[in-house]
């Protein structure tokens, strides 16, 4: 007898895309446009951000292709497997590492737009300690549910910022996209760096992998699952850059809030879209923040066999809550988020793809 779909801890194909487009679509989107065109100056910066998607969309197929040929694995077992168990340890807990200070990025993110755009008289402290309290409490539940609440978010976030560009395209002028082709090649390419941070998030696949029940399709779910994000980054760029002008876009803290804030609704219905944006946006930062740390849980629990689960997140928290208020202000948040894009490069796109290769040379492969 066929088991009920929801029934039990697995999931399919439709999770994985959305969970992948879930997850990397987060604060990338809120800054993108700005930290692009501060560097490229012109709306040529969509060639920054087309070579940062295709270069994320390569290391996605990289990770889903690794995990797809280890079935039912996470990276420690891969790792312990292709390059023995010390190097297995060693690297699993890097990763633990890694993603906490992911959670830590993206949960002083959730508490930076909301002191701006929602709460101006609560301290930021206070806030990031509801949203922590909040993440404690989504890890406590199996992994397989947290990865099924992307399937919930995801269509509300896409429908949000379709509804966001309609509402300002009375405001698109077309003159501010011009002149292009006029950027230098080597500030094309060093922006692309930039906009390869904001696609980091597929990553969570190396550990997921352990909950997906048809390996065979990994691939292709993941890779849609990346277009999405692929797709908005590139129309809310064009958008900013179309409504503002690239001198407005890179003078602006979050462009794509600046852009709710022109949105005017007849009638007067909504007064402040911007504070609905961002009240819906945060469904997004808090998916990408829960499974972040649902991942550093699972590293540590392939690690250490014996520990528990809410344990480790009670335990891990106070943590967070220290990595997450040492960035003073927004220059070191922006440091604080490059230092962990550049260990991202390192454990989520340079790690799977030697692992792949190795696999591949000496012929080692997981239980079908």
């Amino acid at each position: 007898m066929k088991s009920f779909e929801y029934g039990d801890r697995e999931v399919g194909t439709t999770e994985v895309f959305a969970s992948v487009a879930n997850m990397v679509i987060g604060f990338g989107v809120l800054t993108l446009p700005r930290t692009t065109v501060k560097l490229t100056g012109s709306i040529d910066g969509w060639m920054s951000i087309f070579i940062g998607g295709m270069g994320a969309i390569l290391f996605t197929w990289m990770v889903s292709k690794l995990i797809s040929r280890f079935p039912k694995q996470n990276l420690y077992e891969i790792a312990g497997k292709v390059i023995g168990k010390p190097l297995a340890v060693f690297f699993t807990l890097l990763f633990a590492v890694y993603m906490l200070t992911f959670v830590s990025y993206e949960t002083r993110g959730v508490a930076s737009i909301s002191r701006i755009y929602l709460f101006d008289r609560t301290p930021i402290e206070v806030i990031c300690l509801v949203f922590l309290l909040v993440l404690v409490y989504a890890v406590a539940g199996p992994s397989v549910a947290l990865f099924r609440l992307n399937i919930v978010f995801l269509p509300i976030v896409i429908l949000l910022l379709v509804v966001l560009i309609l509402m300002n395209i009375s405001f698109f002028d077309m003159r501010n996209l011009k002149p292009l082709f006029i950027t230098d090649w080597r500030d094309i390419v060093f922006a692309s760096k930039e906009s390869l941070f904001s696609f980091f998030g597929f990553e969570t696949l190396l550990f997921y992998n352990t909950v997906i029940n048809r390996p065979k399709k990994i691939v292709k779910a993941s890779l849609l699952g990346m277009l999405v994000p692929f797709a908005m980054y590139l129309l809310v760029f064009f958008f900013t850059i179309g409504v503002f002008g690239p001198e407005v876009t890179a003078s602006a803290l979050y462009p794509t809030a600046e852009l709710a804030k022109q949105v005017e609704v007849p009638g007067g219905f909504f007064e402040r879209f911007e504070s609905i944006f961002f009240s819906v946006w945060v469904l997004t930062l808090f998916s990408t923040a829960a499974m972040a740390f649902d991942v550093t849980i699972q590293a540590l629990e392939a690690v250490f066999k014996k520990a528990k689960r809410i344990t480790l997140a009670i335990w891990l928290s106070p943590i967070v809550f220290l990595i997450v208020m040492q960035p003073q202000n927004l220059i070191e948040i922006q440091r604080f988020g490059e230092w962990i894009s550049y260990a991202g490069i390192g454990l989520g796109m340079l790690l799977p793809t030697i692992l792949l290769l190795l696999s591949l040379l000496r012929g080692v492969k997981g239980r079908a």
